[in-house]
């Protein structure tokens, strides 16, 4: 709701304020800090937590007097400066895992089933920060990249099974269906356990409670969706892209000692 005094009366009210500071005023910290003060009084009321730096710049231009100006900061100045390098960030950790399982399972279609869980996991991290009316902020992107290695573990612990449920014999839909009722209940504890751990930051107060809600409520939401939509997702993907892209089953490249050795895709 806006202030019940216009923009007016209340410059008028603090500028004599403002004038006794300044004459006493020894550094320029002091009349910063001032000026600082002011500037919140007068756009108080109109900027609201989780708004955008567009939004903060169209809203001051049209409550601040004419000739007093604003300036970025300590964090935010920097997260203005590094733009949209979230996104590489992001990008790149996501390519790291890749090439991680990749070289682990010796298969190029696998990690690439796995990581189609990380989507489900943002999208419910964002949906969780926009319920709670949080802004994508930089704790927020830090959450989104630990969701990455979050929601991979989910479906590795099917997708690997599944792989094994082959190996046995068992047809790529049949693996599927009886990797995800297997484990589902490992999912089930690792995620919840890791979600019981992240409430208190998502519900933490006080000072500097801010960016532990970001990156709490990020990574809780995260969580929740990945557990529940990878369950169903991941299994119907991997029989959609198995289905394309079989690969060698394991236990037609026996060795010497009739040991399977792993297929290449």
């Amino acid at each position: 709701s806006k202030p019940s005094k216009k923009i007016d009366d209340i410059c008028r009210e603090l500028m004599g304020i403002v004038g006794m500071f300044m004459l006493d005023a020894e550094t320029e910290e002091d009349k910063y800090f001032l000026l600082g003060t002011l500037l919140h009084s007068l756009v108080k009321g109109y900027i609201k937590t989780g708004m955008t730096f567009e939004e903060i710049h169209e809203v001051s231009g049209k409550t601040l007097p004419q000739g007093m100006d604003y300036q970025w900061t300590e964090l935010t100045l920097l997260q203005i400066r590094a733009g949209n390098t979230a996104i590489y960030v992001f990008g790149l950790a996501v390519l790291l895992v890749y090439l991680l399982l990749a070289a682990q399972y010796e298969s190029w279609v696998l990690p690439f089933i796995i990581l189609l869980g990380v989507p489900l996991a943002v999208l419910g991290a964002l949906s969780a920060q926009w319920a709670r009316g949080f802004a994508n902020d930089v704790f927020c992107q830090v959450g989104l990249v630990l969701l990455i290695g979050l929601a991979a573990k989910n479906s590795i612990l099917i997708v690997e099974f599944a792989e094994q449920l082959r190996e046995q014999g068992l047809s790529i839909v049949d693996a599927a269906i009886e990797s995800a009722r297997i484990r589902l209940r490992p999912i089930l504890m690792t995620s919840f356990a890791f979600i019981l751990g992240v409430l208190p930051l998502a519900l933490a107060t006080g000072a500097g409670a801010a960016s532990r809600n970001s990156v709490g409520t990020a990574v809780a939401g995260g969580m929740l969706a990945s557990t529940f939509l990878s369950i169903f997702f991941i299994p119907v993907l991997y029989v959609l892209i198995r289905s394309i892209a079989p690969g060698r089953a394991h236990r037609d490249r026996t060795g010497d000692g009739g040991s399977p050795a792993p297929g290449v895709v």
